[in-house]
């Protein structure tokens, strides 16, 4: 897997411990972009990810733009399930 530094380091926040409270979700939405997800709208703030046979749906976090703990731990979870590592 080669992505750019910047994709590398988003990559790496999800996956810190303990976890973080500060990655933007427009970040993680790059980061998936560079790996090959095929992302799509769903209904209010639902994004619907598809990466190496693994599906899986997100809220966009509003108003923040930051991502909850709660859901960088499923992130961390999906990627693992895609066959995705640091």
């Amino acid at each position: 897997m080669n992505l750019r530094k910047k994709h590398q380091k988003t990559l790496e926040a999800i996956f810190d411990v303990p976890i973080r409270s500060d990655v933007a979700w427009s970040e993680i939405e790059k980061l998936l972009l560079a790996l090959g997800a095929e992302l799509s709208e769903g209904s209010d703030s639902r994004v619907r990810i598809y990466l190496n046979g693994c599906r899986a749906v997100f809220h966009r976090p509003h108003p923040k733009k930051e991502t909850d703990k709660g859901a960088l731990k499923s992130m961390r979870k999906f990627l693992i399930q895609a066959r995705i590592k640091v």
